[in-house]
């Protein structure tokens, strides 16, 4: 087995109860276990800022799936969730919006899946998370824990 650390966000709608309703859409026990969950936080909008705070978090799975494979589970829950990719602002509001940030230590350039996630590690809404349940997995040649302490983390709260 795989294992795969995914990124998940939202802010439209109950989020967290959306967010939820992702990993157990994503992880049905057999092709997908969930071997680890971050918290809930609570971040400031990315890109477009006129649009409500987001609701993030990371986990972690093991995975039969090929990294293609997840990466159509992960849209076909997204779409499922109410997710509407072609008629969306980019960067705008969403449901669900859930990424592939590592995939054991594969390098991969795909037209529709580069890892490990491009932008990972400038991104304090997926680093909190992510250094929450893996901060010592070293992606792209970057420790987690340490790279989420080099950014700046302003405005983002881990929720109750």
């Amino acid at each position: 087995m795989a294992e795969a650390l995914l990124a998940l966000g939202g802010n439209v709608g109950n989020s967290r109860a959306i967010l939820d309703r992702a990993i157990n859409l994503l992880c049905d026990g057999k092709t997908v276990r969930l071997t680890a969950r971050s918290s809930d936080y609570r971040t400031p909008p990315w890109g477009f800022k006129y649009q409500p705070h987001f609701v993030n978090l990371a986990i972690a799975v093991e995975t039969t799936l090929s990294p293609q494979e997840l990466l159509e589970r992960a849209q076909a829950v997204e779409l499922r969730l109410g997710r509407d990719r072609a008629h969306e602002k980019r960067n705008g509001p969403r449901t669900a919006d859930i990424d592939i940030i590592a995939y054991d230590d594969v390098t991969l350039n795909e037209a529709n899946l580069t890892l490990p996630h491009p932008r990972w590690f400038e991104r304090p809404f997926v680093l909190l998370p992510l250094a929450e349940i893996a901060g010592d997995r070293v992606i792209a040649g970057r420790r987690v824990d340490e790279t989420a302490e080099a950014v700046d983390a302003g405005g983002i709260y881990r929720l109750p």
